[in-house]
C-alpha cells in the first residue's frame, strides 16, 4: 500500500492579468476599495501573502475567499451545501486520505474512468498525482470551502447516509452480473439483494431527517435521490444507474405493486418503523426516458394531528376560525397552492369537532391520515366515485359533517351548497392564492350568487413558513430598508414596544442540516363572510374590492401575518417573501 506523503503546500499559480485575491474580492463586491488598499499594504508591510492577511484578519468568510480564488486561478468552484454526493465516489478514498489532503470525492464516472473531487487547495498538482496512483483514476478536482469539506468528511464517513449507502453498494456492484436469472425467483432475489440495505437506509434517513418525500429519479448516468424537508428540495444521494432497476424492484415489491409493469404509472403504499416511529408510505411510480422514477410521500402514523394554535392561527382569526366551525351549517373553504398544508388543517379542524355527538364523513384524495370516529372514503375514479358522486351519497348516510378533499367542478360546487342550505356543516379546498380569490373562482364554478352569498361561512388563506432552527437562532439588526416594509406593511399591528421586536436568523448547525430553518409554521388570512362582504358576493364583485372591505373588517392579510412571525422571531423575512409573495 503507498503510505501518504507530508501534507500537500500550499500551491500557486502565475496570474497573467496581475490580478491579485483583493483585486477579485473587490471586483466581487466584497470588500470596500479601502479594505482592499489596507490588505495590500498590510501584505507589503508584513511580507505576507494576501490571502494570508486576510484569514488573518477576517476580511471576508472563508467561503468568498475560496470562490474569489476559484476565480483567480481559473478553478471550478463547488458549493458542498448545495451538491449531493456519490456513495460510489465515497468509497474509492479513505477518511484519513480525506482529511490529510482536505477533500471530499463527489461523483465517480466508471465509464470514463474518472472522479471530481471538492479540495481546498485544487492546485496541488502533487496531491492529485499520489490521489490518482492510489486509485488508478483519473482526478477531477474543484475548489471549495475548506471549513465545508471538513464538515462533509465529518457527515459523510460518520455513519451517515453516504457512508452506510457505500457500504451496501460496494458489495451490490461487486456481484458477478453474468448469472442470468429465473424472472420467477426474481422477487426472492431483490430481497435478499444489497439493494434491500439501500433502500432500508434511504427511508430511515428520510425519517430522521423528518422529510415529508423522497424522490428517486433516473438520469443519463446516474441516479439522484431529493428529500423534500420542511417544504424544500434536498440533493442528498447520487447512485450508480446501474442498481437503478433493483432499486425501483425493491420498492414496489414493499408497496404491493407489479415488477414487470415499466410503461405504465402505479401506486401503492406500505409501512415501516423506524425507532419505534410508525410511518405509512404513499407511492408512486411513473416511466421517464430513463427510467421509472418512484416518489415516495411519507405519512406518520404517531405524533397525531397538530392543534389549531398549533398550526400557527391565533388571535381574531383563531377566533373566526372556531366560530366558524362549531356553527351547525355553512361551508368553510380552505385555500392556497399545492403542498400549503391545506389538509392538514381540515384535519386538525375536523379533530376539534369530532365526538360521539356528530356523523363525519369524509371523501378524499387519496386518505393520508386516519382519524378515529370518522367515516374516510377514498376516490377512485375508476370505479366512478368521484367528488361528486361521494357527495351524493353522503346525503343519504344522515351526515352531520362532511369534507369534500377539494371543489373542482361545478357538480361538487352545486352539492356543496345545498348541503350547506340543507343543514349540513362542509369543509372543502380550492387552489387560490388568496382567501378573496376564492369567491369568483366559485362563481366561475357555476355557484348561484344569491346562493353562495347565504351558504359560505368562512374562507381561509394560507401558506406554510419554515421555523428558524432553535439550536442555532442569532439575534441581529436588520437593515433600514427591511424596518421600513414591514412598518409599512403592518401600519397599526407594528408593536408600539421596541422590546418586543425579535430579530433572529439561523446560522446551520447538525440538528438543522445547515440550513438555519427547522420545522414549520402556517401564515394565514381568515375572511368570515358577513354582511357586507356577502352583499359584494351578490354584486359578483372582484377579489380586490371583497379583499379591501376585510381588511377595513379587521382581516389580517397573510404578509402581515407573516411579518408579525417576523418580528417574533419565528421565521424570517425571506421566508414569507417567498411563501407569500412568489
Amino acid at each position: 500500500m503507498i503510505s501518504p506523503p507530508a501534507p500537500p503546500k500550499v500551491a500557486t499559480s502565475n496570474n497573467t492579468n496581475n490580478r491579485s485575491l483583493s483585486d477579485v474580492l473587490f471586483e466581487k463586491g466584497l470588500i470596500s476599495q479601502e479594505k482592499k488598499d489596507q490588505v495590500r499594504i498590510n501584505a507589503a508591510r508584513e511580507g505576507k501573502a494576501e490571502e494570508q492577511i486576510i484569514r488573518e484578519r477576517a476580511v471576508v468568510d472563508s467561503k468568498s475567499l475560496a470562490i474569489a480564488k476559484a476565480e483567480l486561478f481559473h478553478v471550478p468552484f463547488v458549493s458542498l451545501s448545495e451538491t449531493p454526493v456519490s456513495p460510489e465516489a465515497i468509497a474509492l478514498f479513505s477518511q484519513s486520505i480525506a482529511t490529510t489532503y482536505k477533500l471530499i470525492p463527489l461523483v465517480y464516472n466508471r465509464d470514463d474512468n474518472e472522479i471530481t473531487i471538492a479540495m481546498a487547495n485544487p492546485l496541488d498538482l502533487e496531491a492529485i498525482e499520489f490521489l490518482e496512483r492510489k486509485i488508478q483514476v483519473k482526478v477531477i478536482p474543484k475548489m471549495a470551502d475548506e471549513k465545508e469539506i471538513m464538515e462533509a468528511i465529518e457527515e459523510h464517513y460518520g455513519g451517515t447516509l453516504v457512508a452506510e449507502v457505500s457500504q451496501a453498494l460496494e458489495e451490490e456492484l461487486s456481484i458477478p452480473k453474468t448469472k442470468a436469472i429465473d424472472i420467477r425467483q426474481l422477487g426472492e432475489v431483490i430481497r435478499e439483494a444489497p439493494v434491500a440495505k439501500v433502500v432500508k437506509t434511504i427511508l430511515e434517513f428520510a425519517v430522521t431527517s423528518r422529510a415529508s418525500d423522497i424522490h428517486i429519479e433516473p438520469q443519463e448516468e446516474k441516479t439522484r435521490v431529493r428529500y423534500r424537508i420542511d417544504g424544500i428540495m434536498h440533493e442528498r444521494l447520487l447512485l450508480p444507474r446501474t442498481i437503478h432497476g433493483a432499486l425501483s424492484s425493491r420498492i414496489k415489491i414493499l408497496s404491493g405493486m407489479r415488477i414487470d409493469e415499466k410503461r405504465l404509472p402505479q401506486d401503492g403504499r406500505f409501512s415501516i418503523t423506524v425507532n419505534e416511529e410508525e410511518v405509512d408510505l404513499r407511492v408512486s411510480s411513473v416511466p421517464s426516458t430513463y427510467g421509472e422514477k418512484i416518489v415516495m410521500r411519507l405519512l406518520r402514523a404517531s405524533g397525531g394531528v397538530p392543534d389549531l394554535p398549533e398550526l400557527g392561527l391565533r388571535s381574531l382569526s383563531l377566533k373566526h376560525f372556531e366560530e366558524a366551525i362549531t356553527k351547525p351549517n355553512g361551508i368553510i373553504i380552505v385555500c392556497g397552492p399545492t403542498g400549503s398544508g391545506k389538509t392538514t388543517t381540515l384535519y386538525s379542524a375536523l379533530t376539534r369537532i369530532n365526538t360521539a355527538r356528530v356523523n363525519i364523513m369524509t371523501i378524499e384524495d387519496p386518505v393520508e391520515y386516519e382519524i378515529a370516529g370518522v367515516t374516510q372514503v377514498q376516490v377512485n375514479r375508476e370505479a366512478g366515485l368521484t367528488f361528486a358522486s361521494a357527495l351524493r351519497s353522503f346525503l343519504r348516510q344522515d351526515p352531520d359533517i362532511m369534507m369534500v378533499g377539494e371543489i373542482r367542478d361545478s357538480e361538487t360546487t352545486e352539492l356543496a351548497i345545498q348541503a350547506s342550505l340543507t343543514g349540513h356543516l362542509v369543509f372543502s379546498t380550492l387552489h387560490t392564492n388568496q382567501a378573496s380569490g376564492t369567491i369568483p373562482r366559485l362563481l366561475d364554478l357555476g355557484a348561484e350568487t344569491f346562493l353562495l352569498a347565504s351558504a359560505l361561512s368562512l374562507v381561509v388563506g394560507q401558506r406554510i413558513a419554515r421555523r428558524i432552527c432553535p439550536n442555532c437562532q442569532q439575534k441581529f439588526s436588520p437593515d433600514e430598508k427591511v424596518l421600513e416594509e414591514i412598518n409599512q406593511t403592518l401600519g397599526s399591528l407594528m408593536p408600539k414596544d421596541k422590546e418586543k421586536i425579535n430579530f433572529t436568523r439561523g446560522t446551520g448547525c447538525d440538528k438543522c442540516n445547515n440550513t438555519g430553518y427547522y420545522g414549520r409554521i402556517g401564515v394565514y388570512e381568515v375572511l368570515p363572510i358577513s354582511e357586507k362582504i356577502a352583499k359584494l358576493i351578490l354584486e359578483q364583485a372582484p377579489a380586490g374590492r371583497i379583499e379591501k372591505e376585510a381588511i377595513e373588517e379587521g382581516m389580517v392579510t397573510m404578509l402581515q401575518d407573516g411579518y408579525l412571525r417576523v418580528l417574533e422571531g419565528i421565521t424570517t423575512i425571506e421566508e414569507v417573501v417567498r411563501v407569500v409573495r412568489d
